[in-house]
């Protein structure tokens, strides 16, 4: 027996379409299927669980404001020092020149004159009022290399390097403020120049060693007349010194020199 097409349609249509209940098991399915390839995106591509980059919560990070191996503000003790000046002539014990520093070519000039450590008129030369600080000292470290650029560490070792940062071949170390302590006394003055002996030494200068040995005692820093009287110290005495901010550097007669610390 034969049947026309449409006839036969009609006789199938109650096994084609399904129950009720199982097209809702059906749409379940599917939108369970759907929920599993989002999620299973969303963890390939997290950007996709926030399109528009906002975070889901705040957070708080903590991080240590300098590297843990490098303590500016920590004392350096027993430390030998000796005293140098602007404009002191090379000697056994000091064989450069002082009428220039590592970092000012026309040191002395600049300077006013010779700082002379035996003609004082208080903590000043007899001679002149000098044009920068006479409050000076030296440390064994030059972060600026031969040729003019940083020195390679520079950038790790010193704490402060990217926030005075200011070009390359600029000393990010010359004028620094430091506290020298010597017997219940504490003195002030700016890192102006590089020694004794010593360019390279930031395992001293920044870290926990001790100064190299050399022909004056291992001596670890070089202190100006200006400091040495404030301190009454002798050269080849030991003394205590750290880095400190000029913010916290109280007024005192090393105040007030080439646009520094206001004078009392």
């Amino acid at each position: 027996m034969k049947f026309s097409l449409p006839i036969l349609l009609l006789a199938l249509a109650p096994v084609l379409v399904p129950a009720a209940g199982a097209v809702s098991l059906l749409g379940d399915r599917l939108e369970q299927l759907h929920g599993d390839l989002l999620e299973n995106r969303r963890q390939a591509l997290p950007g996709l669980s926030d399109p528009f980059g906002i975070p889901d919560r705040a957070r708080v990070v903590v991080e240590a404001d300098q590297d843990s191996r490098f303590e500016p503000a920590a004392w350096r003790g027993n430390v030998v020092g000796t005293v140098f000046w602007i404009g002191e002539q090379p000697t056994q014990h000091n064989p450069v020149p002082n009428t220039m520093s590592s970092w000012d070519m026309n040191w002395q000039a600049n300077f006013g004159g010779y700082d002379d450590p035996e003609h004082r008129s208080g903590y000043l030369p007899a001679a002149f009022t000098p044009k920068l600080n006479p409050f000076y000292i030296a440390l064994p470290y030059n972060d600026v290399a031969r040729g003019g650029g940083h020195r390679a560490e520079a950038s790790e070792v010193i704490p402060w390097f990217w926030r005075d940062y200011r070009g390359d071949g600029i000393s990010v170390c010359k004028g620094r403020w430091v506290a020298i302590h010597r017997e219940g006394k504490v003195c002030y003055a700016q890192w102006e120049d590089v020694g004794p002996f010593e360019v390279d030494h930031w395992q001293y200068v920044f870290g926990s060693e001790p100064p190299r040995g050399n022909r004056n005692n291992a001596a670890g820093i070089d202190i100006s007349p200006a400091v040495r009287d404030f301190l009454g110290f002798r050269s080849g005495e030991r003394v205590q010194w750290r880095f400190v901010e000029s913010r916290d550097v109280p007024r005192g007669p090393w105040s007030g020199w080439g646009g520094g610390l206001p004078q009392r």
